[in-house]
Order: C-alpha cells, then structure tokens, then sequence
C-alpha cells in the first residue's frame, strides 16, 4: 500500500531576521498569505510563529497572532501547530500565550536546553535593515536555549492537560529522546507521539546522514512503533536529510524557518515553492500526500473545531 507522508510547513520562525530573505514572512499579511499558499500546496501542517509588523522581530503576543491565525483558519482546512519555543528571549508565558490563547490543535514542545548558535551568519551578512538584527544574531553565542525539564513539565500540564492539545516533540540530539522517556515513563505523554528529528543547528547535533540513523534507532530503542517521526533539516541541508527520512519512513518538514534556500545559491521565493518541490520529490518516489483529515487521524488531533480560532 502507498504510504502516507504529513507535509509539515514551518513558516518564518523566529531565527531568520529580514535581512537574510526579502522572502521572509514578516507582517501578519504576509505570514497568512504565505501560509495559505503552502497549504494549498499541500501542507497538512503550519508550524507558526509570530512577529511584528514595522521590523519583523520576533513576536509573542496573542494581540499579534489574532492578525493572522484566523485568516488561515478560514481559508484552509491545515492543522495549526504553534510554537512554544518563540525566540530565546521570552519567558516560557511569553512562549506559551499564543498556544494558550488559541486553545491549539497542536503545538511544539522542545525537548531539552541547548546552546543554538546562529551567529556564524554575521561572517557573511554585513548590513541590515534593522537596528534590533545585529544583536541578536550575535546574542545567540552568549544565550542558552532554555528547556528544563520544569520548563517542558509546565508545556504539558497547561496546554496538553489543560487544553488537549498535542505537540510536535522537537529534538536536537539524541539526549532529547532520553528526556522524552523520562515524561512517558511517568505517564505524563501518551501516544500517538510525533518527533521531530532537528539536525544542523549549531549547538545540536549534525546534519550527517548517520546521526539520522543514529537517531531513528534510539527512538525505536526507547518508544518502539508508538511514535510518528519527521524531519528538520536546517538550511542547506534541508532537502536531502527529509528525503531520507521518507525513504527511512518518516515524515518530512519544510519552510522558511528551517530553510531560506530551494537550491545551491539561490533563495526561496516563498514557504509554497518549498512544499511544492519536497511535494514532487514524494510523489515520484510514490509515496502519497496526507491531507489535514490524515495528518489529524495518524496524530490522534482533538480536531480545528475546538480550538478558539
């Protein structure tokens, strides 16, 4: 039987600033207008985040989501999955208050405190559009992602207990998984869980074929075949580590977030031209595009209507 494959599409994220990509969704209109887009391409799943309008920081107000979330939920049946990991200068309520507020469907839970180093960047990029991008591309070598196992404790209880939303288990290292069992071991997750495998961030772990097999084994170690899987490869190891992972039998994630390149040297125009190119690539391998209905029956999903959007 042909296999199903959940479309994940992460839409402008909180790392890339503007002036990396004059693609990069940074007003409400443009992260709807984007986000519709990769939907129709076939996206089951948008993974959001929010930022201001004038300067495209990073945002986390509900004020701010309420501008663009019921948008897509008009106009596409996609699965709304936001974040909990916002950027790594908010609290964990500032995190947490668009997923409270939208009552989400789905949302990640980042599975551990990391260093996550983006300031390489500031080798190449030089000028900026605004005065906030510099320092805090350059923040990233002196912050830590935080993630404490209270921190992940508290997502949990007060979005999955209290508002029975499921979540995207982001892992960026093998030591994630282990943090992982430790909350199924007390009960406190149940399945179907969906993981997704992040390789290529500074401060996680490679981007190398074999830690994606590396990787894949020690989640099998430890959960067996209670789990859904996907894949996060950061820049311009996006397509060839999530092709893999759909040949290894997993899922894939796409977006400007992870990814601001289609190709050696060239940027992409928008979230859609990524989904449709990982899109063709399963199809010809013959694999099949879940739509939001699958994405919601294999994830086990409380459903859009009963979310606050």
């Amino acid at each position: 039987m042909t296999r199903k494959v959940i479309i994940t599409c992460a839409v402008t994220g909180s790392i890339h600033t503007p002036s990396m990509s004059p693609y990069l969704p940074a007003t409400p209109e443009d992260i709807a207008r984007d986000a519709i887009a990769a939907a129709q391409a076939g996206a089951a799943v948008l993974h959001l985040h929010a930022r201001h309008a004038e300067d495209g920081r990073p945002a986390f107000s509900p004020d701010v989501y309420r501008q663009f979330l019921p948008k897509i939920h008009a106009a596409t049946d996609a699965v709304i999955n936001i974040t909990t990991g916002g950027a790594v200068n908010m609290t964990l309520d500032e995190r947490l208050a668009g997923a409270l507020d939208a009552s989400a469907e789905m949302a990640s839970c980042n599975m551990g405190s990391m260093n996550f180093g983006i300031f390489p960047i500031l080798d190449k990029l030089k000028t900026f559009k605004h005065e906030w991008e510099r320092p805090f591309i350059d923040g990233s070598r002196h912050t830590i992602f935080r993630n404490t196992f209270a921190d992940i404790e508290e997502v949990m209880a007060r979005l999955g207990d209290g508002h029975g939303t499921r979540f995207e288990f982001e892992c960026y290292d093998v030591g994630h998984l282990y943090n992982l069992k430790h909350f199924v071991d007390r009960g406190l997750i149940k399945g179907p869980m969906f993981l997704q495998f992040v390789l290529g961030v500074l401060g996680g772990i490679g981007p190398d074929p074999e830690n994606l097999v590396h990787m894949k084994r020690i989640a099998d170690k430890l959960f067996g075949d209670g789990y859904h899987w996907s894949v996060l490869g950061a820049g311009k190891y996006q397509m060839p580590l999530i092709t893999q992972a759909a040949l290894m039998g997993g899922n894939v994630r796409v977006g400007l977030e992870d990814s601001l390149s289609i190709g050696p040297g060239r940027l992409a125009t928008s979230n859609a031209e990524q989904v449709e190119m990982i899109r063709e690539v399963l199809e010809r391998l013959g694999f099949e595009i879940a739509t939001p209905a699958d994405a919601r029956q294999m994830l086990g999903l409380k459903g859009r209507d009963k979310t606050r959007l």
